[in-house]
């Protein structure tokens, strides 16, 4: 018969291995460092269920710690790729919403400058986009001389 601390470092080895073969964060590899600490906890304490116990309780503690070193994912307030340029389909007034052109579909849009307003059928650069509403500048800004 096999020591239960064997199965437990053959099952942490396995874990670990399996992370590098299927990221998932680092789940995998933080259950298998578990699994080989309670391999060496298992030559002092014999029970079993007191392992598996054990075995959940690290691997949940060591998921949950290691989660501050994983990269998170971007707001939704994220800027636009590539193409980064449209058309305003309607006027923009000034801090509401109309509609610009972008990519072949029709999106809303908002104006950064919250004071300015755009006509339609003018050139605009995507600047940022929120949720589902592009943040827009026209191609050519009003100048400021008074």
């Amino acid at each position: 018969m096999v020591s239960p601390a064997l199965l437990w470092l053959i099952a942490g080895a396995i874990l670990c291995f399996s992370e590098a073969i299927f990221p998932v964060a680092f789940v995998a590899f933080m259950m298998g460092i578990s699994a080989i600490v309670v391999a060496a906890i298992a030559l002092v304490i014999p029970s079993f269920p007191i392992q598996v116990m054990l075995w959940l309780s690290l691997s949940t503690i060591s998921i949950i710690g290691s989660r501050r070193f994983v990269p998170k994912k971007k707001a939704s307030n994220s800027v636009v790729g590539d193409a980064q340029e449209g058309e305003t389909l309607t006027e923009i007034p000034p801090g509401k919403i109309g509609r610009v052109l972008y990519e072949g579909n029709s999106w809303q849009a908002i104006c950064a400058d919250d004071k300015m307003s755009i006509l339609p059928r003018q050139k605009v650069y995507i600047v940022s986009r929120k949720g589902n509403t592009l943040v827009v500048l026209p191609e050519f800004l009003p100048s400021s001389s008074e």
